[in-house]
């Protein structure tokens, strides 16, 4: 006697057909089957949300981190030698074009400026003096030579002697002479007077230099050194940096085979950058592309490039890192999708698209670049299909999905309105713990709820 089961006894006789017994068997395995299949049930739709595709024209770019740089940067050094006796800013002081930043003791200039003008007022007088000296002789020289041709007649008439005509023509070229040197004196009079006016702008230029004033619009750094220090000229530590932050530059590198592209827009006009301070995302000023090297870099294989932003709210820092975005041209009429929809698998990007019937359809997507929170997609889906934003684990391809649509959100700047993913049911099931009681537990992803929800 064999016991399959508690109510099922075989009795197996050596002589008997074994056939029989098999048939049996298989029987009773084929109706626990057929149980174990009724039991089971059907998945649940998956709550998800959902977007639609939309079309709209893009800006195609490329991102780069650059630095940004003043526009100008100036070192303030000292052009005369003396002790510093006055300090007129303010260390990180906004300071305009002429404000006078450090005094040099002007002392030694100004009694150099007074020598000149001295010299310059002694030197006129003697211009003077040989002006006067010089109509003197003039007149003198005139009168000799009157005489000499009265001379001349007379000792042709026979009434002086050759003796006195040669003297009186002797003395009329030495008047003549006397005329001629005191010309000269003139002309040297006022070649010195021409020194003294030089020597005297060299003097102001030199007491000028003794007021050192701001050649720029821009900001103060630190200064370098104190009220009492000895300032000289060289190429030494400067006085002082300013740093002109409005406009500024902002300077990044792109690959050299992007190259081609940014040539290739540049010659359609001019480009926009687009620059961000890291922790300010929201917040970019657009720029225009105002330099580009004229050489690749051997090293790294990357090009210089800058880009010119107002900085009038100061925001924007020499040295600071930021983020640009340099627009190439303008991408129209592109699908776009929020950024959480696609998926990555063994086989690449795709999308679960909901279809009319509440079923979602695993699709293959090519993905472009990224616009706020939408993504391109430039191949696999079309405008207006719904793709699954939120709830993808909870999908299956071919499966049931309940959208949630309890209120819509704007999700980007793009115009997509999706549906706001509601306070999703919570399920619960019994679950034996044993024969006596019955405990609750949160239900398993495809699991009905035999309770209620929460």
């Amino acid at each position: 006697m064999i016991r399959i089961s508690p109510h099922v006894h075989f009795k197996i006789h050596p002589k008997k057909n074994r056939a029989l017994t098999l048939m049996g068997i298989a029987a009773l395995l084929g109706a626990g089957c057929a149980k174990k299949q009724a039991m089971s049930f059907d998945r649940p739709p998956a709550p998800v949300t959902v977007a639609a595709a939309v079309a709209q024209d893009v800006p195609v770019y490329l991102d780069q981190i650059g630095k940004c740089v003043a526009r100008e940067v100036v070192e303030i050094r000292p052009q005369v030698s003396g002790r510093i006796t006055n300090i007129h800013f303010a260390d990180g002081a906004d300071i305009k074009k002429g404000d006078l930043l450090f005094t040099i003791d002007p002392r030694p200039f100004q009694v150099s400026l007074q020598q000149a003008e001295a010299n310059l007022a002694r030197d006129l007088a003697l211009k003077k003096q040989a002006e006067a000296a010089l109509a003197r002789d003039k007149a003198q020289a005139k009168l000799g030579e009157a005489q000499a041709r009265r001379y001349a007649q007379l000792n042709r008439q026979g009434v002086v002697s050759n003796e006195q005509y040669d003297q009186m023509q002797t003395n009329a070229e030495a008047l003549t002479a006397t005329v001629a040197a005191d010309e000269a004196a003139v002309r040297n009079a006022e070649e010195a007077i021409k020194a003294d006016e030089a020597a005297i702008e060299n003097a102001k230029l030199q007491l000028s230099y003794s007021f050192i004033r701001s050649p720029i619009d821009g900001r103060a750094g630190q200064r370098l050194v104190d009220v009492g220090n000895l300032a000289a000229p060289g190429a030494g530590t400067p006085l002082l940096v300013i740093q002109r932050l409005d406009p500024i530059y902002a300077d990044f590198t792109i690959s050299q085979n992007d190259l081609s592209a940014v040539q290739r827009n540049m010659s359609r006009g001019a480009l926009k950058a687009e620059v961000r301070l890291p922790d300010e995302p929201d917040k970019g000023v657009v720029g225009a592309l105002t330099f580009v090297d004229n050489a690749v870099k051997d090293t790294t294989g990357t090009v210089n490039l800058r880009a010119t932003i107002a900085n009038g709210d100061r925001r924007f820092w020499p040295g600071r890192f930021v983020n640009v975005r340099l627009v190439l041209s303008v991408l129209r009429g592109a699908v776009l999708i929020p950024a959480t929809a696609p998926q990555m698998s063994a086989k690449g990007q795709f999308v679960y698209v909901v279809k009319d019937d509440s079923t979602a359809e695993m699709r293959p997507v090519t993905v472009g670049q990224r616009q706020g929170e939408m993504v391109v997609v430039e191949k696999g889906i079309a405008p207006g299909e719904k793709v699954v934003v939120n709830g993808q684990l909870g999908v299956t391809p071919g499966g049931k999905v309940m959208v949630e649509q309890s209120k819509t959100a704007d999700l980007s700047k793009n115009g997509v309105v999706l549906g706001a993913q509601a306070s999703m049911p919570v399920a619960f099931r019994r679950w034996p713990a044993d024969q006596s009681k019955q405990a609750w537990m949160p239900a398993l992803p495809g699991d009905l709820p035999q309770e209620g929800n929460v």
